[in-house]
């Protein structure tokens, strides 16, 4: 009686973990989003002054060179147009993504920054979406049958022990 209310309290709680991956994964996207934005308007500040100075894109970031700072300056840009393409690209594919297609989508193209920073302010919610529910169940049943084959196997093999032990005394 004792390993069943157990097993249902962890199953409970598996549930309950579970059902909070759509929350944090909508909280990384809009704070994806809104890096995408501020990277966007660091992009199109270069982009303009560029363009003022009758450059394209490249050849200012060349013109960036001669000096230490101008130098770094330059890797900095390289690098801020870099992130910008790369973060550009989640924030499409988590655009489209389904609840289901977020689990694997977001360990996986997950800024390590903006995960980090969505990590820290998450605060657990009641999932009252449909997503929500769906991975609540998800997380009970899963960690419920591994509870429940867990604990087969654990009696099996000591029924085999006790088979052994039986066997020897004869």
């Amino acid at each position: 009686m004792i390993l069943r209310s157990l097993t249902m309290a962890a199953s409970l709680a598996g549930g309950l973990a579970a059902s909070q991956f759509p929350a944090f994964s909508q909280q990384y996207a809009q704070r994806l989003g809104g890096a995408v934005d501020e990277l966007s308007q660091v992009v199109a500040d270069f982009d303009a002054s560029a363009r003022a100075a009758g450059l394209t894109r490249e050849e200012a970031l060349r013109d960036l060179a001669g000096s230490t700072f101008r130098d770094r300056r330059q890797q900095d840009m390289r690098r801020t147009f870099r992130r910008h393409a790369r973060l550009s690209a989640v924030r499409a594919e988590l655009a489209e993504a389904s609840a289901l297609d977020r689990l694997t989508l977001v360990p996986k193209a997950a800024d390590r920054d903006i995960a980090d920073a969505a990590w820290a302010e998450f605060r657990p919610s009641v999932p009252l979406t449909w997503d929500g529910l769906l991975f609540a169940a998800a997380g009970f049943f899963g960690l419920l049958a591994m509870l429940r084959l867990t604990g087969a196997a654990i009696g099996m093999s000591r029924g085999a022990a006790r088979r052994t032990r039986g066997r020897r005394v004869q």
